[in-house]
């Protein structure tokens, strides 16, 4: 971070997509072959959080292509690249066929992810942060590894209020059209999504820039966070319960509860799909909001900043 810098508080709605470094192994299965007996062809060869880069030497471009080579194998053994845990490494595989003749490798995979969360920032030449924490697979749990991606004008559509026990969720539609494209997402990381923007959302087009506030200047008291849930860009009051400066992995480092009466009736407090929302104290940007108490929904954490611009 730079002394005296400069950001744009973001908190409009964004969709993501993005495509995977190679397939991912969300988890090994078995299957029932044409002599009736349970097939394996991956036990213990794969597992769940594998990136699958390449078979035979040709590097994948996707999970259809894959599939196909699987099947058009005839039973041959393939030679698959993958990563795991940071290390590359080849092992040899030989699928097998199910009742219907149809070769498979008994696992099951993906390569790209979707959804919709809150820009935080953006900084002087267009580059953006956004949710404040990493995108991770719904199955594995792990960091996704990301080889390309996109960001896209949202539009709010439902919001389902949280309760205790349930968080609700804030529900957008995204297009992939050409027009409604927003800009790349470089990298994903544990704090949040980064790139930069080929186009500035028009709710964003006037708001001035804001300094950026320290950790250390960040009290117990009464702060702002900026969402737009019902086609409006709002400031939202919210107070600072507790602010941790201990690094801890899941990045919870601002405690609050939301005493805003509007964001209360509206959401519950905090929902899925606001993660990234900046939160402002003493007109300065200090954070942003990751993640909601599962049992209190008025109650949320929050990123410093930064650790959002490291």
């Amino acid at each position: 971070m730079v002394e005296g810098q400069r950001l744009i508080p973001a908190g409009v709605p964004v969709g993501i997509y993005i495509k995977t470094e190679g397939i991912l192994v969300i988890a090994e299965s078995d299957f029932e072959g044409l002599d009736h007996s349970r097939k394996e062809p991956a036990r213990y060869l794969l597992r769940a959080g594998d990136y699958i880069l390449k078979v035979d030497g040709v590097e994948l471009e996707g999970k259809k292509q894959f599939t196909e080579q699987v099947a058009a194998s005839e039973g041959k053994e393939l030679c698959l690249t993958i990563c795991r845990d940071g290390q590359t490494f080849d092992v040899t595989v030989t699928p097998q066929q199910n009742t219907e003749g149809v070769y498979k490798l008994g696992i099951w995979i993906r390569d790209n992810a979707q959804g919709v969360g809150t820009m935080t920032y953006l900084d002087e030449k267009n580059g953006f942060g956004a949710l404040g924490h990493g995108i991770n697979d719904t199955d594995t749990a792990d960091l996704m590894e990301v080889q390309s991606g996109s960001l896209y004008k949202t539009k709010i559509v439902n919001i389902r209020k949280g309760i205790s026990g349930t968080p609700g969720e804030l529900t957008g539609v995204i297009n992939y059209r050409k027009e409604y494209y927003l800009g790349n997402i470089d990298n994903n990381s544990e704090v949040g999504i980064h790139g930069k923007l080929d186009q500035i959302p028009v709710q964003l087009a006037d708001v001035p820039a804001v300094l950026v506030g320290h950790k250390q200047e960040i009290g117990v008291g009464r702060a702002d966070i900026i969402c737009e849930l019902n086609g409006k860009r709002e400031n939202y009051e919210i107070e600072i319960t507790e602010v941790n400066y201990s690094e801890t992995k899941e990045k919870r480092e601002i405690v609050f509860e939301v005493t805003d009466p509007e964001l209360l009736a509206t959401t519950g407090g905090i929902v899925q799909g606001m993660s990234g929302a900046p939160i402002l104290q003493n007109g300065k940007m200090i954070g942003a909001v990751t993640h909601v108490y599962i049992n209190n929904p008025t109650k949320g954490y929050g990123i410093f900043i930064e650790e959002m611009l490291k």
